[in-house]
């Protein structure tokens, strides 16, 4: 272990174990992983290594920066990655960089792909409804992709954490509509919540993003998906709050009782929120330690009243992500890709 006062906690089995869990809810379908935002703050190479080993062949980034990040990881394991952000101008000339293809959504970025990359594979991505990235269904009946060596055709799901939502079906519909209209293998439209949605969504290729990190978008993968990450970090001081003082910034937390109280090395520069201000909670084994006062951006307090913590001591916090989101208000996207550089990131 290093000298940093807070750790992050990774658990190998647990990203393995959701995404073999993504890829049997994905059925006939294979099973990719968004690995964006350095694998949703946890590392994009540990994760990218590791879910390779376990079989998953297909990594979306968003960026060609992303890509060159993990690129060298897929040499010789017959995997690829999709920048989903495309090709813009900025980008060229393209790094050396097999395996990687662009996700082409716009009309300039196909065409500017047909100049330097005639023949090569790329993939493109369709708007259904959620009016983000993607060319129209217009274009592509206007003929915009003909010829073009498309390997997969994707869009995207604007409501899937809803799923009752109508807009659902709608963009079901309207992908579905386009199979055999292009020259694509594959087609692509569900992310993590999508593929709860049923087998009508799954199509050829789905691309999980939070469920294999721990996060539960929708009830339904519930009981399929497990924590990834745990916040670990050091106990600086303990003291005593007598009854009727008050704790941390703005005095928000006032003592009924004389509390001992645990001052901890972590805060919202570390990514643990200041929403969580009197709402976290920390545990010194079973015990719980609830967060008081205003967490501050390195540090935070807790009650300790629960268990014997002294100084030098280490605790971890909550990491059931519904859990946090609900106490804070975050989305568990936010409290994952908002974990910052200073933890030590420890995989099991």
């Amino acid at each position: 272990m290093s000298h940093r006062p807070n750790r992050l906690y990774l658990s190998s089995d647990a990203l393995v174990a959701n995404w073999r869990a993504l890829a049997r809810l994905s059925g006939a379908a294979a099973c990719g992983a968004a690995v964006k935002a350095d694998g949703y703050g946890l590392g994009a190479r540990a994760v990218v290594s590791r879910l390779l080993d376990a079989g998953c062949r297909d990594l979306f980034v968003a960026t060609w920066a992303e890509a060159a990040a993990i690129a060298d990881l897929i040499d010789g394991r017959d995997a690829t990655i999709a920048v989903l952000h495309g090709l813009r101008e900025a980008d060229l000339p393209l790094p050396d960089l097999p395996g990687v293809r662009p996700v082409l959504s716009t009309a300039a970025q196909i065409a500017r792909w047909r100049l330097i990359a005639p023949g090569q594979p790329c993939d493109v991505m369709v708007d259904t409804g959620m009016n983000r990235l993607g060319i129209g269904e217009a274009e592509v009946a206007g003929g915009l992709l003909d010829g073009l060596a498309i390997d997969t055709l994707m869009s995207h799901l604007a409501c899937a954490d809803e799923p009752a939502h109508a807009l659902n079906e709608t963009q079901r519909a309207r992908f579905a509509a386009l199979a055999g209209r292009t020259d694509a293998k594959r087609m692509s439209l569900a992310n993590s919540a999508g593929i709860a949605l049923g087998d009508g969504y799954h199509f050829d290729l789905t691309r999980p993003g939070l469920a294999l990190y721990g996060g539960v978008p929708v009830a339904a993968l519930a009981g399929s998906i497990c924590p990834v990450a745990t916040i670990a970090a050091e106990v600086l001081q303990c003291r005593t709050v007598r009854a009727g003082e008050t704790v941390g910034y703005n005095a928000t937390w006032q003592a009924e009782r004389d509390l001992p109280v645990a001052i901890v090395n972590l805060g919202y520069a570390d990514g643990y929120r200041r929403a969580l201000s009197s709402r976290g909670c920390a545990f010194a084994g079973d015990a719980p330690l609830p967060v008081i006062g205003r967490v501050s951006m390195d540090l935070l307090a807790l009650d300790a009243s629960a268990a014997a913590v002294c100084e030098g001591d280490w605790v971890r916090f909550d990491d059931d992500l519904v859990h946090v989101a609900a106490a804070s208000g975050v989305s568990q996207y936010e409290l994952l890709t908002g974990l910052g550089h200073r933890f030590e990131r420890v995989w099991s």
